[in-house]
C-alpha cells in the first residue's frame, strides 16, 4: 500500500471517529454475542458510564432488569434474522443508567458483517425532555379539557340562568300589558259611563217632559168628570196616564240595563224551562197593551223545553214585540214563532209595520240609533242595542229582515239550547 493510500485511509477513519464520537445521538455497536465493542461519547454520557467502561459487558446491562431476560430472547432472534428497523415499534422504550435509574429512549437497530461475524448498531435517543414536554402537554391539555367542561358547564347554566330571567321579563311585560289593556278598558268603560249618564240626562229631560205632561193634563181632566155619564172619559184618561207610567217605566229600565252592561253586572243564569208557557205569559203581557185591533199570534211546533236565561228571554221579547207594536198600524197582526232546525232553536217576531231601510239596517244595534222614519215615535233608541248584549251574554245571534212600508222579521238563533 502507497504512503499516499496510507494517508487517506487513516484521514478517513478520522473522519470516521469524529463522526462517531461527536453524533447527537448514542451509538452503542455489539457483536453476536451480545457483547459491546464499541461505545461513543454520547452514548456514554446517556448512561452515565466512563469512556471504554462499557466495552466487553453484555448490551442487558443497559437494559432495565424486568426486560433484560426477554431482551436476551429478542437479541438471539435479531442475530439470526437481522434488518433495519426501528426497536419496540409502538411501545414505549426505557433504557437503564450505571446508576439503576431509567429514561424513555428511542432505538433503531442496524448490522454490518466482517471478518469476525456480525455487528449490530444501536443508534439511540434519549426522550427524556421531549417526555416531559407531552406529559405536560398532556396536564395541559387535560386541564383545557376540565375548563373547557367547567366553561361548557357555566354557559349552560349561563343560557338557562338567562332564558329564566328573560322568561320572567316576558311574564312581567306581558303582565304589564294585560295591565295597561285592563286600564284602558275601565276608562273607555268609564268614558262610555260617563258620556251615557250625560245622554240620559239630556234625554230623560225631553222623553219624561211629555209623558209628564200628559199624566198632569189627565189628572187634571179626570177631576172634572165627576158625574157617573164621565166615566168613559174618566176610564179613557186614566189608560192615557197608565199607558205613559209603563212608557217612563220602560225608558228608565233600558238606562238601567245599559249601565248594568256596561260595568259587567249582568251575568246570563241558563234553567230549564217549557218555553211555549213562557211565551204565552208575555204574549199576554203585551196583548194588553197592544190596543187598536192589534192581535199577537203564537206558531209553536214541536218546541218544548229550552235552557237559557229566563228573565233575559222576557226582556229581549218585550223589547221586540213592544217594538212590533209601536211600530204597527191598527188592526195589524204580529207573529211569535219558535221553531228547532238543524239542532239550533229559532224564534221569530214578524210585524206589518212601517219597517226599516237598508241603510239604517246597518246602524240598528247601536246606542241611541234610531231609525229616519221612527223620529216622531217614543224611544231611546237603546232598546235593540240591549237585546244584541243580550243574547250575546247567552251565546245567541240576532238577524233582521225588513222593507220599508211592509214590515220587518227579527230572528233570534241559538245554537244546542
Amino acid at each position: 500500500m502507497t504512503t499516499k493510500a496510507i494517508d487517506q485511509l487513516l484521514k478517513e477513519k478520522q473522519k470516521f471517529e469524529a463522526l462517531f464520537n461527536f453524533a447527537t445521538v448514542g451509538i452503542v455497536i455489539a457483536n453476536s454475542r451480545g457483547e459491546i465493542t464499541l461505545v461513543n461519547q454520547h452514548a456514554e454520557t446517556i448512561f452515565g458510564y466512563e469512556t471504554d467502561e462499557l466495552r466487553g459487558k453484555k448490551v442487558e446491562v443497559l437494559i432495565p432488569m424486568d426486560r433484560q431476560h426477554p431482551h436476551q430472547a429478542n437479541r438471539e432472534h435479531y442475530t439470526v434474522h437481522p434488518q433495519v428497523r426501528q426497536m419496540g415499534y409502538g411501545r414505549d422504550l426505557k433504557a437503564r443508567r450505571k446508576d439503576g435509574s431509567e429514561l424513555p429512549v428511542e432505538i433503531s437497530l442496524s448490522y454490518f458483517h466482517t471478518d469476525e461475524g456480525l455487528f449490530v448498531i444501536a443508534f439511540i435517543l434519549d426522550i427524556t425532555v421531549r417526555k416531559q414536554n407531552e406529559a405536560i402537554l398532556l396536564q395541559q391539555k387535560a386541564e383545557l379539557e376540565t375548563i373547557t367542561r367547567e366553561i361548557k358547564v357555566l354557559n349552560s347554566n349561563l343560557e338557562e340562568e338567562v332564558e329564566r330571567r328573560t322568561e320572567t321579563l316576558r311574564q312581567t311585560l306581558n303582565q304589564l300589558e294585560s295591565s295597561r289593556k285592563e286600564l284602558q278598558d275601565a276608562l273607555k268603560r268609564e268614558k262610555q259611563l260617563g258620556e251615557l249618564k250625560s245622554r240620559f240626562v239630556t234625554m230623560a229631560s225631553h222623553e219624561f217632559k211629555t209623558p209628564l205632561a200628559t199624566i198632569l193634563t189627565s189628572t187634571t181632566l179626570i177631576g172634572k168628570y165627576q158625574k157617573s155619564e164621565d166615566q168613559i172619559h174618566r176610564e179613557k184618561h186614566l189608560k192615557r196616564i197608565s199607558d205613559t207610567v209603563l212608557n217612563l217605566s220602560n225608558l228608565l229600565n233600558e238606562f238601567l240595563s245599559i249601565g248594568k252592561l256596561e260595568e259587567g253586572k249582568i251575568k246570563p243564569k241558563p234553567e230549564l224551562f217549557f218555553l211555549p208557557d213562557h211565551m204565552k205569559e208575555i204574549v199576554s203581557e203585551m196583548q194588553s197593551q197592544a190596543g187598536e185591533g192589534k192581535q199577537i199570534l203564537i206558531e209553536m211546533p214541536e218546541v218544548g223545553d229550552v235552557e237559557l236565561d229566563k228573565e233575559l228571554i222576557r226582556y229581549v221579547m218585550l223589547n221586540l214585540l213592544s217594538n212590533a207594536i209601536k211600530f204597527s198600524p191598527p188592526a195589524s197582526t204580529i207573529t211569535v214563532k219558535a221553531f228547532r232546525k238543524n239542532d239550533a232553536l229559532n224564534i221569530e217576531v214578524q210585524d206589518q209595520g212601517i219597517g226599516i231601510s237598508r241603510k239604517d239596517q246597518e246602524h240598528l244595534f247601536e246606542r241611541f240609533f234610531r231609525g229616519r222614519n221612527a223620529d216622531n215615535i217614543q224611544g231611546t233608541g237603546l232598546g235593540l242595542h240591549i237585546v244584541q248584549r243580550y243574547l250575546k251574554l247567552m251565546e245567541g245571534e240576532i238577524k233582521i229582515q225588513s222593507e220599508l212600508n211592509k214590515g220587518t222579521i227579527i230572528s233570534l238563533l241559538f245554537e244546542n239550547k
